[in-house]
């Protein structure tokens, strides 16, 4: 196979791991990571197996299109008319080396024919070592070495034809980079998030591990989130792993989100309530003379300063502190009152797809007190008495609907997660799954 052609033959062989720096932009040596997943050996076994028809697919139409004594370029007794009439891929597979990268294998089947007569059979095996290293630019680049073809004939004649020593032009490319724009994916229609790689990834004999930091856009603008107080690193697996693939979410991520989702305005709420003008009356009288109409009670709530997660064994929260606006009027919304709420609700987390679901389950704590008011000062057990069912019921719905649809993990492309598991730990969240390719309709 000629130079010009290299890429488009070898991009498939490659497809496994170069799906992995596809969803990555350059390198961000100056941010801490704060999420990142291990892909585990039954992972990559699982990748190279649904690779195996895709790149059995691009060497048919690459190898087919050549004459056999392009490919075999020691095999002197091949006529120039010799084609290549089938390729077949009997294995393709791929194991760590660790703390170097990885070793790619295929077996090939193939039948070697002039026009017209019976096909001799031929077997191909390519061995080649991978690594992932970081290039000047900042992307990762997937790199071969030692690639290492064998070709093999399935009688004592075509051996002798063939020769034991030949020569094959390179079947991989020399590197394959990850120079791709990283998906930038939609929490709401104004905030959006997008994965980026620390460093290559680290590889071991319990997989490849990949460190990463999310970085969060409101209307197209990168968001300053606030600098982690406590460094993240890849938590260490106990043993080895059944699941494919072992996702980590740092509470610092959690906190990111919130974050930014502040920064969108998203957890800016008007909470209904049935108090009206002359009901608030009777418990604050000050009212009554502010308002001589009977009028409905409107509660805007905004947060005063930024959300918090907090992860614990078996148990995640988040902690908001609100400023709460109680008046009348829309849409010229006039305040007489206005509490502090500092409420905590329990979080549950579930993966459907490849997106992480986090709705509220309980609130757990809700402490309102006096923070301005028209109307003189109302006791802390008279505000909790007015306004703490409305905030505690409403606050969690209007959050439950901001995430409705939930928050895109890091995945590849076409693939979707099954059989997941979301287990809480101390400062992190570890989501086992396994991969599945989903197929596509054509």
């Amino acid at each position: 196979m000629g130079k010009a052609n290299r890429k488009g033959s070898a991009a498939p062989l490659l497809c496994t791991m170069g799906a992995l720096l596809a969803l990555l932009d350059p390198v961000q040596p100056t941010r801490a990571p704060d999420c990142g997943g291990i892909l585990t050996p039954l992972g990559l076994s699982y990748l190279a197996e649904v690779s195996k028809p895709h790149a059995e697919a691009a060497l048919r139409r690459d190898m087919m299109a050549r004459r056999a004594s392009d490919l075999f370029l020691g095999a002197m007794d091949l006529s120039s008319r010799n084609r290549i009439t089938s390729v077949r891929v009997v294995d393709l597979w791929l194991s760590l080396i660790p703390e170097a990268g990885l070793r790619l294998g295929i077996d090939m089947e193939l039948r070697i024919a002039p026009l017209h007569a019976v096909p001799m059979p031929v077997r191909l095996s390519i061995q080649a070592d991978l690594h992932v290293d970081m290039g000047p630019d900042g992307n990762l680049q997937l790199l071969t070495s030692a690639c290492r073809p064998t070709v093999q004939a399935q009688s004592t004649r075509e051996a002798q034809r063939l020769g034991h020593r030949h020569s094959l032009p390179p079947l991989l490319p020399s590197e394959c980079s990850s120079a791709h724009s990283a998906a930038l994916f939609p929490i709401t229609p104004s905030c959006q998030l997008q994965y980026l790689p620390l460093a290559a990834p680290v590889f071991s004999k319990q997989g490849i591990a990949l460190s990463l930091q999310t970085t969060f856009q409101v209307a197209g603008a990168a968001v300053p989130v606030p600098v982690s107080p406590v460094p993240f690193s890849m938590p260490e697996l106990a043993s080895s792993s059944t699941s494919h693939l072992i996702l980590a979410l740092s509470e610092h991520f959690y906190t990111s989100l919130y974050f930014s989702l502040e920064r969108a305005g998203a957890f800016n709420m008007t909470i209904p309530s049935m108090l009206t003008t002359a009901t608030l009356a009777q418990k604050i009288t000050q009212v009554g003379s502010l308002y001589h109409e009977d009028l409905p009670i409107t509660l805007s709530a905004v947060l005063r300063s930024s959300p918090r997660v907090v992860l614990e064994e078996g148990r995640a929260a988040l902690k908001l502190f609100l400023t709460v606006h109680i008046g009348v009027g829309s849409p010229d919304f006039q305040s007489f009152l206005s509490v502090s709420a500092d409420v905590t609700a329990g979080l549950q987390l579930s993966v459907s797809g490849t997106r992480m679901m986090i709705s509220t389950a309980v609130i757990e704590d809700a402490e309102l007190s006096l923070a301005a008011s028209n109307v003189g000062l109302v006791p802390a057990a008279l505000l909790e008495e007015l306004f703490l069912d409305p905030v505690c019921q409403q606050v969690p719905a209007w959050m439950d609907d901001v995430l409705r649809e939930g928050v895109h993990l890091p995945h590849l492309s076409r693939f979707t997660y099954t059989h997941v598991s979301v287990v809480i730990h101390k400062d992190y969240v570890l989501v086992p799954c396994n991969l599945k390719l989903q197929s596509t309709v054509a």
